[in-house]
């Protein structure tokens, strides 16, 4: 069944894209990067919460039907489908399909302070028996021995893929850490590696959209509108930050031509995630600022009888220093 993602994506690419076509995503995929911790705490002795708690959160926004893709590992998604989750949902299921060493967050663990090892742990056969999309992330250091890895990496798993049924999303990665460019910035060089990696890449093989970091307005209207009829581009969403950063972070992609947003913990780190979700719409689709839009969602955890992690008056600051710079 061809689902509501996939109208879009095709709307997007036709040149017809409205904001009620903006795809936002739900990144619930992060046993394959914090481990325990992923479920968040449970209590101030620094127990934490059970795996069953962070399901029962994506069971809820599937539910809810705010979302248009929910990204979880493999074997989430095997616990959802038997369980009949998505059912007769709209929603698109995804599932990580490889966990380079960059996201390995073992508390106590030191690995991505070097750049990222091309590594799977999931088998395509195994994915494609519980979702038919999957995300497959990259990061370029501007290192020739480093880089080949990478794509080459990327080309085998393109090529099983294929074979497997499976289709993807291309997830880039900035760095984590500085990564010299010369006179040229970072996400210059960025945007030229993602357009040289794919050029190659026939269309049986393609990602069915890009997401990276918002590395600002011209980066962004750089990319997005390089070959629009061919690449949406999307933005991931990085750290919780206040709710201002998240809506202020959707709107100003969006106006510079981000058509997806994939968030993972400024969803579930949010007081609910659902309502989350639901000013992430409203902004986009009411077309409200973001100030606007935390004072709603504040509105709707009193409604709901939640009580907000901060104060509205810290809330409706804008902590990241770009988007502070782009007020949308």
């Amino acid at each position: 069944m061809t689902k509501r993602m996939d109208h879009k994506l095709a709307r997007i690419q036709s040149g017809g894209y409205r904001p009620t076509d903006f795809i936002l995503a739900d990144a619930k995929d992060g046993d394959m990067a914090f481990g325990v911790a992923t479920p968040g705490r449970a209590d101030d002795a620094g127990r934490f919460k059970p795996l069953a708690a962070y399901r029962a959160d994506m069971k809820a926004v599937i539910d809810s039907d705010l979302v248009d893709i929910m990204l979880t590992s493999v074997s989430t998604a095997e616990v959802l489908a038997e369980g009949g989750a998505f059912g007769t949902s709209d929603i698109t299921p995804a599932v990580r399909l490889n966990d380079t060493s960059d996201i390995w967050q073992a508390r106590g663990g030191t690995y991505p302070r070097r750049p990222a090892a091309p590594f799977r742990t999931a088998r395509l056969d195994r994915a494609r028996a519980v979702a038919d999309l999957g995300l497959y992330a990259i990061t370029f250091y501007n290192d020739l021995d480093q880089d080949r890895a990478t794509l080459d990496a990327y080309a085998q798993f393109r090529d099983e893929a294929t074979a497997a049924g499976m289709r993807h999303f291309l997830e880039v990665f900035n760095p984590l850490f500085p990564v010299a460019t010369g006179d040229i910035a970072f996400a210059d060089y960025n945007n030229d590696c993602i357009a040289r990696c794919l050029a190659g890449v026939s269309k049986l093989d393609r990602p069915v959209f890009l997401k990276a970091s918002y590395n600002g307005p011209r980066a962004t209207e750089d990319i997005a509108s390089y070959d629009p009829e061919h690449l949406t581009f999307g933005i991931l969403g990085g750290g919780a930050g206040t709710t201002r950063d998240c809506l202020e972070l959707i709107l100003q992609a969006e106006k510079y031509g981000a058509r997806v947003a994939l968030f993972g913990r400024k969803i579930y780190y949010s007081e609910n995630s659902v309502l989350m979700l639901t000013a992430m719409r409203r902004v986009i689709e009411e077309r409200i600022t973001s100030e606007e839009g935390v004072k709603a969602y504040h509105a709707d955890l009193e409604k709901a009888g939640i009580t907000p992690h901060r104060e509205l008056a810290v809330d409706i600051e804008l902590t990241d220093a770009l988007l502070a710079q782009h007020v949308a």
